[in-house]
């Protein structure tokens, strides 16, 4: 990497697309690393692939916790990018992977204690949560692993390099399915370990994706360009920045998928079945909103880059483009799904009955995910403006809504699950409504991180 490259954005096709393809390569090996993990644990029985909705949400919290903390360090690389003031990334790097420490420490230590109880009193069997602490006290040490690997994403996104994010998640999707399919069934000469073989095979896998990514990035030359390790003290105004910039969004999406957690507690109380089917919908929604997320990550980090350029009366055109890429790509998705539903179901080897329960979940969750399309994109430019308080209390409506709605249809009145998963029309469309009217009010023209 040139020392003297300069690290702002042009608002082109082209250039949104070279910034969010990468970043949707790097995102879809690890969604389909985590199906074909579902479908290996789909074979040892309908609990199993059940139980693993529960413990994939549990751990999710935690990753969400990072990426909040990772896309606050991303609008803020993105915005010293967009001034060209590359002395400046080094040092938000090294403070970031400090907090993404404590963080992982934190979670560690909730799970190992505190999950255990929470969770003997919110689930109806008794063996489903023995599976979930088993498995969880496992799991979650690849967190702090997890943490600094999206720390890496913040900077190479922020840096305009995202190509380089596809060589760690690979590394990682194929140490992972190995690991699965040796440690699961017992192949290659490992021992046999079932449900928790998945865990220990996830945790090795964030390892080495990590070794090889910070491999990669010192290899090209980003270590050195932008000094990220020359100076690791302690930067009090720095971590006190970033935490501004990224509490807010860890606050958020914490509760996002907590309230989704509390979803699928709600669906456990309605049989196996309908969360083994909801799990497969988590796979499904995870799988194909890729090129969604990626362009919501590339309008958080295109929206910084051009307001520190100055360049504030280009924005909305921006993210115009970018919305549109985002829903062209989720309506082809859109249609593929509801021409071939069952396809995307037998994968699990479950049988004809759980097909045809899932078939109506799934096209409810098609036409959530075109609303998600375009949701993202708008409240990550609103990220990426720096008025992370906005998305927080948007967040905080949009989940008392979601909340509600799942309490009502799933407890209440005990309706299908079908017309749970409605929730998520709900959830994007509150979300969409108060970034729009931000984006356009024009107020965020003059705010400075």
């Amino acid at each position: 990497m040139n020392s003297n490259a300069s690290l702002q954005v042009s608002v082109s096709n082209k250039q949104i697309l070279s910034i969010a393809l990468p970043i949707a390569l790097s995102i879809l090996v690890p969604q389909l690393n985590f199906i074909v993990n579902n479908i290996f644990l789909g074979r040892l029985g309908q609990r199993e692939l059940a139980v693993a909705g529960i413990t994939g949400v549990y751990y999710l919290i935690f990753a969400v916790v990072g990426q909040g903390l990772n896309n606050g360090l991303q609008a803020l690389i993105s915005r010293r990018a967009g001034e060209n003031r590359m002395d400046a990334i080094g040092s938000l790097f090294a403070q970031g992977v400090r907090i993404s420490i404590v963080l992982a420490v934190a979670g560690i230590i909730i799970t190992w204690f505190l999950a255990p109880i929470v969770l003997q009193k919110v689930l109806q069997d008794p063996l489903s949560v023995q599976y979930c602490v088993q498995f969880l006290r496992i799991r979650i040490w690849g967190l702090p692993f997890l943490y600094l690997y999206q720390m890496r994403n913040a900077l190479l996104v922020g840096t305009n390099q995202s190509k380089w994010l596809i060589v760690g998640t690979a590394t990682e999707a194929i140490c992972n399915i190995l690991l699965d399919y040796g440690l699961i069934y017992g192949n290659f000469g490992l021992p046999s370990l079932g449900f928790n073989g998945a865990a220990i095979a996830s945790v090795i896998s964030e390892i080495a994706g990590l070794v090889v990514i910070f491999w990669v990035i010192n290899f090209n030359g980003v270590t050195r360009s932008l000094d990220l390790f020359k100076n690791f003290k302690l930067d009090v105004p720095n971590i006190r920045l970033i935490l501004q910039q990224s509490a807010p969004l860890i606050l958020q999406f914490a509760i996002s998928i907590i309230s989704w957690e509390f979803f699928y507690i709600l669906i456990e109380h309605h049989g196996t079945q309908s969360l083994a089917v909801s799990n497969t919908m988590r796979n499904i929604f995870g799988f194909f909103g890729c090129f969604t997320w990626a362009f919501a990550a590339t309008s958080n980090s295109m929206v910084s880059n051009v307001i520190g350029q100055g360049l504030q009366h280009e924005v909305m055109a921006l993210i115009r483009r970018i919305m549109f890429w985002s829903f062209g790509f989720a309506t082809i998705v859109f249609v593929l799904i509801n021409a071939f539903p069952e396809y995307f179901l037998m994968i699990y080897g479950q049988g004809a009955d759980f097909i045809q329960a899932g078939i109506p979940v799934l096209r409810i969750v098609s036409i959530a995910m075109l609303l998600m399309s375009v949701s993202v994109v708008w409240m990550n430019a609103v990220t990426g403006t720096g008025n992370s308080k906005l998305n927080l209390i948007t967040e905080t409506l949009a989940i008392i809504l979601y909340c509600l709605y799942v309490y009502l249809v799933l407890e209440k009145w005990n309706l299908s699950i079908t017309i749970g998963w409605g929730s998520e029309w709900l959830y994007w469309t509150t979300l969409l409504i108060p970034s729009v009217l931000y984006m356009n009010s024009g107020k965020w023209k003059n705010k400075k991180i």
